[in-house]
């Protein structure tokens, strides 16, 4: 009676287990740290996309030091360029040090191809992109469990998201979306968030953009998006 027992709770726990790790890949969880940081899981792999940065740089967003200390273990670091609102080396190689993980700058956008060949479910593509001062900047693609999000950092060329298809969630600066107005350039996403929103253009970005059902203003810190799988 006992052994039939225990193998019945053996069952149960290995169920309980398989299901907690199955509900860990039902969505993609995007947070909004500042300017284009963006920190995403699907519970599984961690990417942090231009963060850390240098809090305040530039008099665009500040953020507090327990989101330093809250960066996860071994996580995936990436970066459109090196600007210090969007990179800083100093907080970067503090947060190595301290918890581990991979940095991948523009420079070594082959090598970040080919790590995460080997994450199931996750493809980047990386495209070379223009940004004024900037000696290289880069766009990505993020094609993970078969949601595609575009992480535009701060171009000012809306062609190259012009020419995709099938976008979940564009991520990308106001003036993307004004000059592929007026260049008549159609964005195929389903979703936007408007993001490297400076203070004193946050009221602004609420009058223009609250009532568009698809286009979401970036400008609470800590915000979160799910995408469901």
């Amino acid at each position: 009676m006992n052994l039939r027992y225990n193998r019945i709770l053996s069952i149960l726990v290995l169920t309980l287990f398989s299901n907690n790790g199955f509900s860990q890949l039902n969505s993609i969880e995007i947070e909004f740290i500042g300017n284009c940081g963006l920190y995403m899981t699907d519970g599984k792999n961690n990417i942090y996309v231009d963060f850390p940065y240098k809090s305040g740089a530039y008099n665009y967003m500040e953020f507090d030091k327990s989101e330093l200390d809250s960066i996860k273990q071994n996580s995936i670091f990436i970066f459109t360029h090196k600007h210090a609102d969007h990179f800083s080396g100093r907080n970067m190689r503090e947060a190595l040090k301290e918890k581990g993980g991979i940095k991948f700058t523009p420079w070594k956008s082959k090598k970040l191809t080919k790590y995460v060949e080997k994450i199931p479910e996750l493809d980047i593509e990386i495209f070379k992109t223009k940004h004024k001062f900037s000696l290289k900047h880069v766009s990505y693609l993020i094609t993970w469990h078969g949601k595609r999000i575009f992480l535009s950092g701060d171009t000012t060329d809306p062609e190259t998201i012009g020419g995709l298809e099938n976008i979940d969630w564009a991520f990308l600066p106001y003036w993307i979306l004004n000059k592929a107005y007026k260049q008549e350039i159609e964005i195929d996403a389903k979703m936007f968030g408007v993001y490297h929103i400076a203070a004193v253009q946050i009221p602004s970005a609420k009058k223009n953009y609250k009532e568009i059902d698809n286009i979401k203003p970036m400008i609470n810190q800590g915000e979160k998006i799910k995408i469901e799988l």
